[in-house]
């Protein structure tokens, strides 16, 4: 347990939720008291058409001070690629993935079928995200996210979450005490922040709530819901890795590049054990695994589809989106 939790924790603070970028800031002092916010958000909730009762929910909770600890203080962290991936693709996160695809084959292939998006994938995020549903934060996300709007740093974007998960209580998905969540605000098994809920969480059971908490079967349709809505192509998977040739142009490397997989070929590219890249039709771009901006730094290539793209809107970092492709590869057998 102990492990598993240090391993969740250091991958919250390699930016598995918002990106490493989000955290670069110090929160100026909050310009008001923490009840004079409150019942500014309050006539907010009201005059937006939300129940005087689910409004009234605010009254009761007090800032976090462990949530403003998290925000100001993010430790910095420098992995390589290869020490990132063996935090998220361990032995027993992919025999478990194996495992949970077996059991939940039914209710996947049918979400493959309606949504376009493999079995594979939705079942490795679901892994990353939340330990397959067993860790999902254990704090009481409106009270977070309160927290985190009157504090001051992204205060516009967290006062903007606070009133979508509002409204998701005043629509009846989850109860008040049952909405937990990471401290920053992610929710159930594929930490959804509110604002995200709101637009992709699905009701697969038809029960009338979309409880991505508790409903395994909810949960993974909204991913796979999210995932086609970011552009999921059915027919690709995310990429490989390659081989570049020798004094390649670097100028090259990086998703504003989009090239056939014939035109890489010609340029030298060549699969990872250096046989001639397949035939395909996408196009197709590189990308380097390399932490921090040295623009001489070397890492392992990738030569990666449009789903890759997709995931990287799922997550703005790009060790999180090799990862989630090497983890469905693995628990997929390929």
């Amino acid at each position: 347990m102990l492990k598993r939790n240090l391993a969740r924790a250091l991958l919250v603070a390699l930016a598995l939720v918002f990106g490493s970028a989000a955290f670069a800031q110090e929160a100026p002092p909050p310009t008001k008291d923490f009840p004079t916010f409150i019942a500014e958000v309050k006539a907010e909730a009201m005059a937006a058409g939300l129940k005087p009762e689910t409004a009234a929910m605010l009254d009761d909770i007090q800032p976090i001070e462990r949530v403003v600890e998290f925000d100001r203080r993010q430790p910095e962290f420098t992995l390589t690629f290869e020490q990132y991936l063996s935090h998220v693709m361990t032995p027993q996160r992919v025999a478990k993935g194996r495992k949970l695809m077996a059991e939940n084959k039914a209710v996947l292939a049918a979400i493959e079928k309606r949504y376009g998006v493999q079995a594979r994938f939705v079942v490795a995020l679901w892994g990353i995200e939340s330990g397959f549903g067993t860790s999902m934060g254990s704090y009481p996300v409106v009270a977070s996210l309160a927290t985190l709007a009157w504090e001051g740093r992204r205060a516009a974007f967290f006062r903007g979450e606070l009133l979508n998960a509002l409204r998701i209580l005043d629509q009846g998905h989850i109860r008040p005490e049952a909405m937990l969540g990471s401290w920053a605000g992610a929710m159930g098994q594929v930490q959804f922040m509110p604002s995200t809920f709101l637009k992709y969480a699905q009701d697969w059971t038809g029960d009338g709530r979309r409880d991505i908490w508790t409903t395994r079967a909810d949960a993974l349709a909204s991913a796979a819901n999210y995932l086609s809505s970011l552009g999921w192509k059915a027919d690709e998977g995310w990429g490989r890795p390659v081989r570049l040739p020798a004094k390649f142009d670097r100028k090259l490397i990086g998703l504003d590049t989009r090239k056939s997989f014939g035109e890489w070929a010609k340029l030298g590219v060549k699969a990872a054990n250096g046989k001639p890249l397949p035939h395909r039709p996408q196009e197709a771009s590189l990308v380097m695994a390399v932490a921090g901006k040295d623009p001489a730094a070397t890492g392992p290539v990738f030569l990666v589809t449009d789903n890759f793209r997709a995931v990287m809107k799922w997550n703005r970092s790009t060790f999180f989106a090799l990862a989630a492709g090497h983890l469905a590869d693995k628990i997929g057998h390929r």
